[in-house]
Order: structure tokens, then C-alpha cells, then sequence
């Protein structure tokens, strides 16, 4: 894969170079043609020659505008191969694990999440990172949501049927997810977007009123103004010259009145014009495309309905709403020409009340146009995610009881070279799995390669695992409690919140599979080992299914002997002062132990005989 990626890369990196060189071409032809133009429009004029000047502007004008033309073209070839060739970058730290410059998702993070938290979805190292391709807001936010929430079994599979679909296809994602990154705007909110569609019309109500009003002052104050130019350079300039005062007075004044709605639609959009160009240039894209599968058929069925395009509809509302960004936001000019012209023609009425108009028709269109290409989005991330990891595998989604099957699991945040593997199968039949080991053999990442590869499971991705079987089920851990100062909580008591979470959300029915790690280490030996039988007796009386790891051998040792769990565990050996893990899932009680050496090396005197009396 990283062959593939970086052939791509190269490929457009030089394309970028080359169109950089046709750009500074056409800047020197149209310097040219400007100056050549010029040249000729000014020796025309000079010899009398009206008719030749009209020619040299008529043809000069054209001449430059095709110019221009095809040099924004080509500058939007350069920037979309400038995005195809960081795409492709992307993909290569992907694969290399090193995600650090790509965007974490943490504001998606809920610290009363069942699992997000402890499993990291979100953050420096996260599943986000490693799967994002979204550009737009709306798809980063349903791939946060599906990360957060498992799927039902029909919508596991109809997803796993769009990402297979498109996971092939690298040329159209890669130009997908470029297409949207001429839009990118870090001051963008695509919500006071919406809300400013939702929020009633104020001038439509009133439509003729204000357009035969703006009309008929617009005609008075041109006429005004011609009869300025005919009479008040010859004699009286102040009485020539009242009428278009008065009349600029009047529209002032009118002007007034729809002041407060035309600022109040600049504000909530000036920073969002750039959204609706991410949105038309992705919604193109899919129009564009054919798709077999079920659910991307459905979804670009949205954007399509007979003659009725999304992508033309945004393009009306682009239009009127970068007429409206001229006037400026909060006192600050953006063309010096625009209060004049607004002044004499009234422009402002004009575009409040084509905006008021494409709101009405498509307000309510807009959100679900968002939300299909938010879901495209992710499916395409997904798809991403497959293509560059072959050798994982869709999970079969399975009726009946809660079963997990995993051929050959590993963590997909580690890198393969230093990944190891495990077989794992747990049905609720045998409820409870308790893991003991050693310090740092690798319990609580077995924990967390479970999870993620469920969360992955479960929201339509493949897993990082040879084969894989699972049912719908609702993921919950405990794994990294933490006291909270601000809210006077210390860190026993945030774990027995999550306990007190956990037992709510098994006693409503739902299967739950759970992952806990090192049950109330906040309190002493004694509670502890009460505690922990306590919880593990009663888990298993609510037929509960789950995992839970220790480092207890006294506690996974009597819970094994009641049949409340089946142990396993990972072992390390230290053979001539030298501490080896195999990081291999072993059945049975772990048999070594590896504190004492570990605090050796730390520089600590262990003692070799020890009493408390």
C-alpha cells in the first residue's frame, strides 16, 4: 500500500509543479494582452479612430476574460492536485501509525460515554485519527457518531456493502475527499448555517410591497440622477441637484428598515459561504458517480429528484449570499463600491428577498443534504480505512445470544511490525472472562484490542483480525477512572459511578458486553477482594457478559473455583536478569510474577524477607 501511496504522491507532485509553470505563463500572457491592449486603445484614440478603439476593447475584453478563464482553471487543477498529493501523504502516516498533524477529534469526547473514554476513539492516538477522510462538518460529526454508537445488524450490513463497494475505487475517493478540501474553513460553522435557514422570513411575507417600492425608487433616483448630470453643470447646481438628494434621503431611510435583516443574514453566514462550495463540489461528485449498492444508491437519491439538483440549488443560494458578503459584516467595508450602488439601487432588498425565497423552497432540504453527505463521507473514510489494510476482515453479523469470535485479533493503533495476535471466543453461555498477568504483559491493550475491534465491528468497519464474528450488542468499560477535583470526586468513587452505570445498563434488558480493568484499586486489600467477588457473583446472577483483567490471582483464583468466570492470562519470563512477554493469551491463572524485578530496576532495596508484625 505505501508503493501504491507514494506513486500517487509523486504523480502529483509533479503535476503540481508543471501546472505551477503554466500558471506564471498565463500571468505573463495576460499582462500582455492588458498591456497590448492598452497600447492599441490609446494610438487609436490619439489618430480619431472610434471604431477601431470599440474593437480593440470588444476583442481585448474578451481576450483577457478567456485568459482569466482558463487561469482559474488551471489554479484549481494545481490546488486539487496539491490536495490529491497530501491526500496521499495522509495515507502513508496512516499506514506508519504516525498521526499526530491529523485532526484528533477530542471535542467529540464524552467523559460519560459507556466507552469512548477509555478506548481511545478520540484524542492523540485515536480510531478518529486513523479513519477520518471527511472534510466537511457534518461528516466529521456521523463518523464521530457512529464511532460513539453501535449499529443495528441491518445497518452493519448495508454499510459493510457501500464500503466494499467503494474501498476499490481510490481514484474517485481520493478526488471525493479533494474535491472538498478547496472549502476547508477553520472559522466555519455549518450549524448557525442551518439555523439561520430555520429561523421565519422576514420580507417574503411582503414581497410586492417591497419590490414595487425599491423598483419605483430605484427608477426616481436614476431619473434624478440623469437629470443631475443634463442641467446642474450648466446653471443652477443646488436646484438641479435636490432632487437626487432627496431621493438618496428617502432611500437611506428605506434602507433602514431592512437593515437589521440584511445584517442579521450577513453574520450568520459571511464565514459560511465557503461550506456551501464544500458541500455543491462533494454533492457533484456523488451525482456523478453509479453506485450498486443499496445504501449509496438511497443516499444519492437525495440530491436528485427529476430535474431538481441539490448541487444547482446550492449554487443559487452561493450566488445571492456572495452578492450579500460585498456589503460587509459589522461596520467593516468589503467592496467600497457596494453603499454607494446600494444607496442609488437599493441593492439589499433584492438579495434579502432572493434569500428569503431559496430558504423557504430549501431550508428544509438542506439539512438532510448535509447529513447524506456527511454519511458519504464516512463510508468513504471506512472505505479508506479497508483499502489500506487488506488483510482485515468484516465481521459476520450473527443472530441469537451474544457471541464474539476473533481469528488472529490485533490492535489497529499499533503498528504491524510489533503487533501480536490472539485467537479470542466468548459466548454469553460462559458470561465472564477474568485475565490476570504480570506488570506490563499486556492485560489492559487486550482489553482495549477487544473493544476497538467491537467498536470497529459494530459501526460497519473491518476488523483487525483474520476472521470475526459478532452479534448487536452495547459496549460499556472501566478502565481508566480518574478523580475529578473540580467536582470533589476521588478516584474510587468515579469507579463505583461507572459500576453503579454499568449494572443500569445491564438491568435494562440490552445485551452488554463489558470490559473492566483493575476493579476498585481506590480502596484497600480487604474491600477490594469483597468488592470484586461481590460485583463478579452478581454479574454473573444477571448473566452478564464481559471481561474483566487483575492483577488479584487470590480473587480470579476463588472466582474460578465458583465457576463466575473462565480465567486467562499473559505471562512474562525473566531468564538471566533479561524480562520477556510473549504478549500471548494463555488459558488459566497467570504464573509468574514480575513486580519485585520491576522495582529493582527502578533503583528500589526490595527486602527478601518481609512481615508486617
Amino acid at each position: 500500500m505505501v508503493n501504491i501511496y507514494q506513486t500517487n504522491k509523486e504523480k502529483y507532485q509533479a503535476t503540481v509543479k508543471s501546472l505551477a509553470s503554466k500558471l506564471q505563463e498565463l500571468s505573463w500572457y495576460r499582462l500582455v494582452a492588458f498591456v497590448f491592449s492598452v497600447f492599441l486603445i490609446v494610438l487609436f484614440a490619439s489618430e480619431g479612430a472610434i471604431a477601431l478603439v470599440l474593437i480593440v476593447a470588444l476583442f481585448g475584453g474578451l481576450g483577457f476574460a478567456a485568459l482569466m478563464k482558463r487561469y482559474n482553471k488551471t489554479s484549481y487543477q494545481k490546488n486539487q492536485a496539491t490536495f490529491l498529493a497530501e491526500v496521499n501523504e495522509q495515507e502513508i502516516q496512516r499506514l506508519q501509525n504516525n498521526l499526530s498533524l491529523l485532526p484528533s477529534g477530542q471535542t467529540f469526547t464524552k467523559h460519560d460515554h459507556p466507552y469512548v473514554a477509555d478506548l481511545d476513539v478520540f484524542g492523540t492516538h485515536s480510531l478518529y485519527r486513523l479513519i477520518n477522510r471527511a472534510t466537511t462538518e457534518s461528516g466529521r460529526e456521523c463518523l464521530a457518531e457512529w464511532l460513539s454508537e453501535p449499529a443495528t445488524k441491518e445497518a452493519i450490513i448495508a454499510r459493510q456493502e457501500a464500503v466494499e463497494e467503494l474501498s476499490p475505487q481510490l481514484a474517485w475517493r481520493q478526488e471525493f475527499q479533494a474535491s472538498g478540501m478547496h472549502f476547508t474553513n477553520a472559522k466555519s460553522d455549518y450549524r448557525k448555517l442551518l439555523d439561520w435557514l430555520e429561523t421565519p422570513t422576514q420580507l417574503l411575507l411582503h414581497r410586492n410591497k417591497y419590490l414595487i417600492a425599491s423598483i419605483a425608487l430605484a427608477v426616481l433616483t436614476t431619473a434624478a440622477l440623469l437629470y443631475h448630470f443634463l442641467y446642474a453643470y450648466t446653471s443652477g447646481f443646488i436646484v438641479h441637484t435636490l432632487p437626487l438628494i432627496m431621493m438618496l434621503i428617502i432611500n437611506t431611510l428605506f434602507l433602514r428598515r431592512v437593515k437589521s435583516v440584511a445584517e442579521a443574514i450577513i453574520n450568520n453566514t459571511h464565514q459560511n459561504v465557503k461550506i456551501l462550495g464544500g458541500y455543491q463540489a462533494l454533492i457533484l461528485k456523488i451525482e456523478a458517480g453509479e453506485f450498486s449498492a443499496k445504501h449509496l444508491q438511497q443516499l444519492r437519491s437525495v440530491f436528485t429528484q427529476g430535474n431538481y439538483s441539490a448541487a444547482q440549488e446550492i449554487n443559487k443560494i452561493k450566488r445571492i449570499l456572495g452578492i450579500a458578503q460585498l456589503k460587509g459584516t459589522n461596520g467593516m467595508l468589503s467592496n467600497q463600491f457596494y453603499p454607494v450602488l446600494n444607496t442609488f439601487w437599493l441593492i439589499d432588498v433584492y438579495w434579502i428577498l432572493a434569500a428569503e425565497k431559496w430558504k423557504t423552497a430549501n431550508a428544509s432540504h438542506l439539512r438532510i443534504w448535509a447529513k447524506a453527505v456527511g454519511e458519504f463521507e464516512t463510508l468513504s473514510s471506512l472505505a479508506g480505512f479497508s483499502y489500506s489494510n487488506p488483510s482485515y476482515t468484516f465481521p459476520k453479523i450473527k443472530e441469537g445470544a451474544c457471541t464474539i469470535h476473533f481469528g488472529a485479533l490485533g490492535h489497529p493503533l499499533l503498528k504491524p511490525e510489533g503487533r501480536i495476535c490472539n485467537d479470542f471466543n466468548l459466548k454469553s453461555s460462559d458470561n465472564i472472562v477474568m485475565i490476570t498477568g504480570s506488570n506490563m504483559a499486556g492485560k489492559s491493550t487486550f482489553l482495549r484490542t477487544v473493544g476497538v475491534n467491537i467498536v470497529l465491528g459494530l459501526m460497519g468497519a473491518p476488523c483487525c483480525a483474520d476472521t470475526a464474528e459478532l452479534t448487536a450488542m452495547q459496549l460499556f468499560t472501566s478502565m481508566r477512572t480518574q478523580d475529578n477535583l473540580e467536582e470533589g470526586i476521588s478516584s474510587f468513587n468515579a469507579e463505583l459511578r461507572k459500576v453503579e452505570q454499568l449494572l443500569k445498563l445491564i438491568q435494562q434488558g440490552e445485551p452488554v458486553f463489558f470490559l473492566l480493568d483493575e476493579m476498585f484499586k481506590g480502596t484497600n486489600s480487604k474491600d477490594r477482594h469483597r468488592g470484586g467477588f461481590s460485583l463478579i457473583k452478581q454479574l454473573q446472577e444477571l448473566n452478564a457478559f464481559g471481561m474483566i483483567s487483575t492483577h488479584d490471582l487470590d480473587l480470579a483464583d476463588v472466582a474460578g473455583k465458583h465457576n463466575l468466570v473462565t480465567n486467562y492470562s499473559f505471562n512474562s519470563e525473566i531468564q538471566e536478569g533479561d524480562m520477556t512477554f510473549d504478549y500471548r493469551l494463555t488459558p488459566g491463572l497467570c504464573k509468574d510474577f514480575n513486580a519485585s524485578e520491576l522495582m529493582r530496576r527502578s533503583g528500589i532495596n526490595v527486602l527478601t524477607e518481609f512481615s508486617f508484625s
